[in-house]
């Protein structure tokens, strides 16, 4: 500020049009000794200068940080407080809170498209269409044991974005996957043909996980979901008939895939 700015002092009223905050405020940091005014005229009058200016961008970015007047009364009268460490810890936080509202953005761009177009927005049950309740929970907490409650409850976020319509689409596409596999499972699990659709049913995985545009490729997940498949013969059913071979044989496609594309 230049030296004529510094020697401004603002009266209440002003300084609360300034920083968009209520009289009413300022006169409670006042009472409670958290923002005084450099001068107090001999008829009452509170006015400002650069000094209290200062404090008070700081207590107004310490809220809008949710702490409250006393924490924020605690860290700015530490005799080590740092302006400059201060206003820099503060764009950082603000950074990470503008890259939480663009998310935010995104969900409801994505939400409103899908109500023009009259899609019928999923619910949680019916990412589990066609199975009795108690065998929906079953399956739903043996994954959560097997990759975490919050992996969980992050597939099922990403699929109810999809829509009714989209995750229609994509068990469909995962079916028909699961039949061209089944159809090669003849050929060697590391012919080209078959890694060729075992590439596809990653893809599937992965969006069936929620992980798509996440980083990292999953090598040891998508693996140990061939394992679970020898283990396990729900997963590897056809017509409702256990099919072992076929599990050996996608476990072994999957481990190669893993190895080869995705370590």
């Amino acid at each position: 500020m230049s030296k004529g700015l510094k020697k401004m002092l603002y009266p209440v009223k002003k300084l609360a049009k300034i920083a968009g905050v209520s009289v009413r405020a300022l006169h409670h940091y006042d009472r409670i000794g958290l923002l005084k005014p450099a001068v107090r005229t001999k008829a009452g009058y509170r006015l400002y200068g650069e000094k209290e200016m200062l404090r008070l961008q700081q207590i107004l970015f310490y809220k809008e940080l949710e702490f409250s007047l006393r924490e924020i009364h605690e860290i700015l009268d530490d005799p080590d407080f740092n302006l400059v460490r201060a206003l820099k810890s503060h764009k950082r936080s603000l950074h990470a809170k503008q890259d939480q509202i663009d998310r935010l953005l995104v969900t409801i761009d994505k939400t409103i498209q899908q109500l023009k177009k009259g899609e019928i927005m999923l619910r949680p049950e019916d990412l589990y269409e066609g199975l009795s309740k108690d065998t929906a929970e079953a399956y739903r907490q043996e994954a959560a044991e097997k990759y975490s409650q919050e992996a969980v409850e992050k597939s099922e976020e990403e699929l109810m974005k999809l829509g009714a319509d989209g995750f229609k689409q994509l068990k469909a596409e995962f079916d028909e996957s699961f039949k061209r596999l089944f159809s090669l499972m003849s050929e060697n699990p590391e012919s080209d043909a078959v890694q060729a659709e075992i590439a596809t049913h990653y893809r599937i995985i992965r969006q069936f996980w929620g992980t798509t545009n996440a980083a990292g490729k999953q090598a040891e997940a998508y693996a140990g979901l061939g394992q679970l498949y020898v283990s396990d013969d729900r997963y590897t059913q056809i017509d409702g008939n256990p099919q072992p071979r076929f599990a050996e044989f996608l476990s072994k496609a999957m481990a190669y895939f893993a190895k080869t594309q995705l370590s």
